[in-house]
């Protein structure tokens, strides 16, 4: 997989806002305009009360959901944990993952924000300038932006609006249980977001990828792996 080289890591809080707010303008929001084969979720789990995180990456193939290929890094970080500034984070140990990878996805599934951030760059959007790949946000919380309620039935949605614009939707994913906040990456619709969303979540709240990922990470880190 190939990913750019566009800037450090290791750097302070206030670098950290002025590199988001340079790669803001270089989210491309677009249709895919390709039929999609695989799609890869990702998932990083903390050990508590440590600098260690174990990233996992779990490729499945669409529509079928079949499980292609699992790749997972243990790494330690030294960001501190900021709201806004995840990727700073987590995604050097994510891209430690999607280097292992032998199975190229078409669409990566972030279980973080995409374009619904203060400042328009969630990890979901940063990752993909990175891989100039489709990446979508679907989190269990909201970060920042204002909607209506959502109705109870599975496909209901809500549009998430922050500063006068739409940034993402508030999916009803299962029958009244709580709704997920969804929105585009890079290179992808909202309207296609919330479709794969709903595509890849049947028995659970969460889509199958990152629901795969999340269960991945979490053995490594059991293990002491």
């Amino acid at each position: 997989m190939n990913i750019l080289d566009l800037h450090p890591w290791n750097v302070t809080y206030k670098e950290a806002i002025e590199i988001q707010k340079r790669l803001r303008h270089r989210v491309i929001l677009k249709g895919l305009g390709k039929k999609i084969k695989y799609i890869a979720g990702l998932d990083v789990s903390y050990a508590k009360g440590a600098d260690t995180v174990w990233a996992g990456a779990v490729v499945l193939a669409f529509p079928t959901l079949v499980k292609t290929e699992e790749k997972w890094s243990r790494k330690r970080v030294s960001f501190p944990y900021i709201p806004g500034l995840l990727s700073f984070r987590e995604i050097p140990a994510l891209l430690d993952v999607l280097r292992k990878l032998e199975v190229e996805p078409d669409l990566i599934f972030c279980d973080a924000q995409g374009i619904a951030h203060p400042r328009g760059l969630g990890l979901a959007s940063h990752l993909g300038i990175f891989l100039n790949k489709p990446t979508l946000g679907c989190a269990k919380t909201k970060l920042v932006g204002e909607f209506n309620a959502v109705g109870e039935r599975r496909g209901d949605y809500a549009y998430l609006t922050y500063q006068n614009k739409v940034m993402g939707a508030v999916v009803r994913t299962r029958p009244r249980v709580k709704p997920v906040f969804v929105s585009p990456g890079y290179g992808v619709l909202l309207a296609e977001c919330i479709e794969f969303v709903l595509e890849t979540c049947s028995a659970y709240r969460i889509p199958e990828p990152i629901r795969q990922a999340h269960i991945l990470v979490n053995s490594v880190r059991c293990k002491g792996s």
